[in-house]
C-alpha cells in the first residue's frame, strides 16, 4: 500500500492541527483566523509536500525490512535454539543486503 503525501500532512508540518478547522488533499484550507491562505503559504505547502514526499521515499528500506523480518516470536524462538550471533547471519543479515540502507 503506497501512502501518498497531500496538502494536509503538509498544512499539518508547517502549521500545526490547532492553525485550520478544515483541510483536503488539494491544500484548500479553512484557517481559523478566517484568512484566505496566501501565495506565499501555497508555495511552503507544495515545497513542504515535496520534501515530506524525499522524506517518505528514503524510508523505503524501512518499510521493506520491517514485511521481510520474521515475527518477533520466530525471531526469538531461533535465537533461543541458535543463539544471538547466527540470529544475525541467518536472519538479520539476509534482510538488511536484500534491503540496504539508503
Amino acid at each position: 500500500m503506497e501512502i501518498r503525501i497531500n496538502a494536509i500532512d503538509a498544512v499539518n508540518a508547517l502549521y500545526g492541527v490547532s492553525s485550520y478547522h478544515m483541510a483536503d488533499g488539494n491544500g484548500n484550507v479553512k484557517w481559523k483566523d478566517g484568512h484566505e491562505t496566501t501565495a506565499e503559504e501555497t508555495t511552503a505547502i507544495n515545497a513542504k509536500i515535496i520534501e515530506l514526499e524525499a522524506e517518505y521515499a528514503a524510508q523505503a528500506y524501512a518499510r521493506d525490512r520491517i514485511t521481510a523480518y520474521p515475527s518477533t516470536g520466530d525471531q526469538l524462538d531461533y535465537i533461543y535454539h541458535n543463539g544471538v550471533a547466527k540470529w544475525k547471519t541467518d536472519m538479520i543479515d539476509p534482510v538488511k543486503t536484500k534491503y540496504p540502507k539508503g
